[in-house]
């Protein structure tokens, strides 16, 4: 178990992807995202989201992520967020998003 004052440490914030590329250089098939935070600014993000979405449907979409861990160096990329999804029984990575749009940097509680 954790404490609230644990949960309150997380960060989680929601961004509009605004670019996805292929990550040649990751050893798992992944896209390197480009996530609008308003306020927060503009980060990126390495995601193995590549059975479930295509690079097309993905811009405009938005996101769930955590915005207060360190870089990640993965490979030649550093990753700014973790973008926060749910494995489902195939295990694929299904994004988290609101249900309606708001505001990028709108943060989770």
């Amino acid at each position: 178990m954790i404490s609230w004052n644990d949960f309150e440490k997380v960060d989680m914030r929601v961004g509009t992807i605004t670019a996805v590329d292929d990550f040649a250089n990751a050893k798992k098939t992944a896209y390197q995202l480009t996530i609008d935070f308003g306020e927060l600014g503009i980060k990126r993000s390495s995601a193995q989201i590549t059975a479930l979405y295509q690079k097309e449907n993905l811009v405009g979409k938005q996101v769930i992520a955590v915005v207060n861990f360190p870089v990640k160096q993965i490979a030649n990329f550093f990753s700014e967020c973790l973008v926060l999804g749910v494995y489902n029984e195939s295990n694929e990575v299904v994004l988290l998003q609101p249900s309606l749009q708001v505001k990028n940097g709108c943060k989770v509680g």
